[in-house]
Parts: C-alpha cells; sequence; structure tokens
C-alpha cells in the first residue's frame, strides 16, 4: 500500500515534468517522427511483455526519442545527461531506503 501511495504521490508531483521533458526537450520532432517514435517504443514493450522481459516504458520512450534524435541531428544533450543522471542516481537511492525501510520494519 505504501509503494502504491508514493507511486501515485511521485506521479501527481512529477508526471507534467515528465511529460514536458519527453515531448520537447530531448529532441525536436514533427508528428509522423513523434509516431514513429511512440510505435517502437509499443513494438518494443509489446515484445518485452510477450517474452516476460522487465522493461521500463519510459525508459524505452527515451532511448527511442533519443534515437530520433541521433537519426536526425536534432538531440539535445544537455536533458539527455539529466535524464541518464536521475537514471544512475535512482539505483542506489532506491536500494538505501529499501534498506532503511527493512530496518525499521524489523525493529517494531
Amino acid at each position: 500500500m505504501a509503494v502504491a501511495i508514493a507511486i501515485g504521490v511521485g506521479g501527481l508531483l512529477n508526471a507534467r515534468r515528465v511529460a514536458e521533458t519527453m515531448s520537447h526537450k530531448i529532441t525536436s520532432m514533427n508528428a509522423g517522427q513523434g509516431f514513429a517514435a511512440n510505435l517502437s517504443t509499443a513494438l518494443l514493450v509489446t515484445t518485452a511483455s510477450v517474452h516476460g522481459l522487465p522493461v521500463s516504458t519510459t525508459h524505452v520512450s527515451v532511448g527511442s526519442l533519443l534515437g530520433m534524435g541521433i537519426v536526425t541531428g536534432q538531440t539535445k544533450w544537455k536533458p539527455v545527461f539529466g535524464v541518464l543522471a536521475s537514471w544512475v542516481v535512482t539505483l542506489p537511492c532506491a536500494a538505501l531506503l529499501s534498506g532503511a525501510a527493512y530496518w525499521l520494519v524489523r525493529l517494531v
């Protein structure tokens, strides 16, 4: 229940910022390019699901947008590095928080 609440609160607080970054800050695109990025994301996530592979839709979508930006030469690297840094920081932070939560639960 706590995880669901945390995910919900995180979505409420940052969903607009994530959407803004993905739709405008990674690369410039026209409607056709946006469709191609969304189609490749859908195909990759569906294929991974069929094979039982855990993937993040957001990560796959960012990869699709980045690939399109690289091909068109319109990648805006500063926001991309910010996204990559957030991914690198997320794993150790999640490990520390889950370890602290486990430690607190064991005390009780």
